[in-house]
């Protein structure tokens, strides 16, 4: 019997319960219409939830820029959707890396989460977004640019890892568990305010500052922003955040659950054996592309420029240093 449970494709049948449930809440609520008004947000997170899975961003790396400046839906809404939608996408990828076996970091999804928790919490305490339609993005496409950056700079040839998770070598003292928790909170906070987050800062600081391999790393992200998506989906729900989760918000969710609940464990499945470079290429021409587009479609002022070279500046600042104290603690002699 055991054998046989063992055998069973768990992430296959996670995958047919989504959509059996799926479909009894589009025929309980006569709900198929909004396939005719709202095809485009499943045709964006067919490819969105490819790239949640298979790399360090969430789908709303995808939907919210493309929500915001494409077709130009309030940030709010696209904040709601972006965790709303990687609920579904995210948490069936995490079924699939956990089923399968693929490496993750336990021990940074233990220390990261409840920090990433309390930060998307606080961020949707403030009722309101902090930055207006426009200066917000501006400010989601400036910081992955820098992301882009760093990301490009880790995987530059001839890089090495000493690590495949935070248990290997040194065991971490207080500082170090201290800075993760910091950053998951920070990210757990941009995220209440953009819908993503947590998983390019936790991503690139256990890359950059603790020398995780990619390959682990990036499932890790995948599993953490699943948890907080769903945390700050059941927030939104609860009442935090403003005004209750838009009608027209609940039908893009509706639409595009299909096809987030195969598109992102497939990603996460291929990623685990594809060569990540072309993948990571793929996303740097993804952020280039977000970034050129919210320079061209929005109105640049005086405000919004200096907006740009802050959030630019500030995170390359940020996954800089980070990577400097990385290569510092690489060099010191590994202790039991």
């Amino acid at each position: 019997m055991a054998r046989l449970l063992r055998s069973l494709p768990w992430d296959f049948l996670f995958i047919v319960l989504v959509w059996l449930l799926w479909m009894v809440g589009m025929q309980m609520g006569d709900r198929w219409l909004l396939f005719a008004e709202n095809y485009f947000m499943s045709i964006t997170m067919a490819f969105g939830s490819f790239i949640a899975g298979s790399t360090s961003q969430g789908g709303g790396a995808v939907a919210f820029p493309v929500m915001t400046l494409a077709f130009r839906i309030p940030p709010p809404e696209a904040r709601d959707f972006s965790l709303m939608i990687q609920s579904v996408g995210m948490t069936s990828a995490s079924v699939a890396i956990l089923i399968r076996r693929i490496s993750i970091d336990h021990r940074a999804i233990a220390i990261a989460l409840p920090a990433g928790c309390l930060g998307v919490l606080a961020s949707l305490l403030f009722d309101q977004p902090l930055l207006a339609a426009d200066q917000s993005k501006l400010f989601f496409v400036s910081l992955w640019l820098a992301f882009g950056c760093a990301l490009f700079a880790i995987n530059r040839p001839g890089r090495s890892f000493r690590k495949m998770s935070l248990s290997d070598g040194a065991r971490l003292n207080r500082r170090q568990i201290a800075t993760l928790s910091l950053v998951a909170a920070l990210g757990g906070f941009v995220s209440g305010q953009v819908g993503n987050g947590i998983d390019v800062l936790v991503f690139s600081l256990l890359v950059l500052g603790f020398r995780v391999c990619e390959k682990v790393a990036t499932p890790t992200s995948v599993i953490l922003m699943a948890a907080i998506s769903l945390a700050g989906f059941l927030f939104r729900s609860l009442g935090f955040g403003g005004e209750a989760i838009a009608a027209s918000t609940w039908g893009y969710w509706w639409v595009a659950v299909p096809v987030v609940a195969i598109g992102a464990p497939l990603g996460a499945r291929l990623a685990a054996r594809w060569e990540r470079r072309s993948l990571v290429g793929l996303l740097l021409c993804l952020i280039a592309v977000q970034f050129l587009t919210a320079i061209v479609i929005v109105p640049l002022t005086g405000q919004h420029i200096l907006l740009i070279a802050l959030t630019f500046g500030l995170g390359l600042a940020l996954f800089f240093l980070v990577g400097r104290w990385g290569a510092r603690s690489a060099r010191r002699p590994l202790k039991n």
